[in-house]
């Protein structure tokens, strides 16, 4: 196994999983989380349908907020960690689904194998697309085009390829009955933006959430890339592997670090590696694990080294190729 080129101290010593049980989904703080984002949606909403410009603009920004919130409800109640309850979770994760844009059914297969296979490329199925192979001249002008401009191509291709591809998603389904729950989902979900459409029409729809859901996935973009892009990484070459348990995933997993009032409003979507390592522990209670990762890094620093790399090189290089460090 190759070291982890980008480790660094830890600060503290390194909880036991047993010692950190009693962090539980509570149905108090996952319905306090959800009335929160559904606040912002609509106080949002409220300022986008306005004429005024000043409004207008606000209400993007909020909306692009809450876009963003809406996704990590969906990762939350995907691992059911936002309610203790299970019906909950699958409620506000249908609900979030529609406004992240990914089937809900798909995001909960595909997102729990990344956490087993975490660390093993090929076979997560949300880091297979990132191998390295022979990229076409076109291909790399579009990498790299949308790397340095911030478009959200990466976003966009993530929710295509690992959720709404049904081709490519039906093969990691092996449970009885998965491929016709995903296609129903999938069928259900373009049902309802075709209704959306058809009550409210394009021109309108683009006006009052095109920009704010531009500007999320761009923020996405740089959130989902920073958290397993570019580091070390293991191969199975089709050979039967040992899954890395969640407390050895920390070396395969980065952090960014932002203020923590912002990290309260994202709900801790920030700490990816403390995330995999207590998988259980809710993203509002990450705070409170008393440990700072090892690959943890200042949001913004982090976001300058990555982008002086060229698309390609950051996406299907890493660490130990290019000597990129933090």
């Amino acid at each position: 196994m190759p070291a982890h080129a980008e480790a660094k101290a830890s600060i503290g010593p390194l909880p036991l999983p047993a010692s950190l049980l009693h962090l539980r989904a509570r149905d108090t703080a996952g319905w306090g989380v959800t009335v929160m984002v559904v606040m912002m949606t609509a106080a949002a909403l409220s300022l986008a349908v306005r004429c005024n410009w000043a409004a207008w603009g606000a209400g993007q920004a909020l909306l692009a907020l809450a876009f963003l919130q809406w996704f990590v409800l969906l990762h939350e109640t995907g691992h059911n960690t936002l309610f203790r309850t299970r019906v909950a979770n699958l409620l506000i994760g249908h609900v979030a689904s529609v406004f992240s844009l990914v089937p809900f059914f798909a995001w909960r297969r595909i997102h729990a194998r990344h956490h087993k296979y975490t660390g093993w490329q090929d076979l997560d199925a949300t880091t297979a697309l990132l191998l390295p192979r022979q990229i076409a001249l076109w291909e790399q002008g579009a990498i790299n085009f949308a790397w340095a401009s911030y478009l959200p191509l990466f976003s966009i291709i993530y929710r295509i390829q690992n959720f709404w591809n049904f081709f490519r998603v039906r093969k990691y389904l092996t449970r009885p009955g998965d491929r016709r729950a995903l296609a129903i989902n999938i069928v259900g979900m373009l049902v309802t933006y075709a209704l959306l459409v058809g009550a409210v029409g394009v021109i309108q729809i683009l006006t009052i959430v095109g920009p704010a859901l531009l500007l999320s996935l761009a923020v996405q973009d740089i959130i989902l890339l920073s958290q397993h892009t570019h580091m070390p990484t293991n191969l199975s070459g089709g050979a039967k592997v040992r899954c890395f348990q969640p407390i050895e995933q920390e070396r395969f997993t980065r952090s960014l670090r932002v203020p923590d009032w912002l990290s309260r409003l994202i709900i801790g979507f920030d700490r990816h590696e403390l995330h995999h390592m207590y998988v259980h522990v809710p993203g509002y209670d990450l705070h409170r694990i008393d440990y700072r990762p090892r690959n943890e890094v200042d949001w913004l620093t982090w976001l300058r080294g990555a982008k002086r790399l060229g698309g390609t090189v950051f996406l299907f290089g890493d660490s130990d190729q290019t000597g990129f460090r933090l």
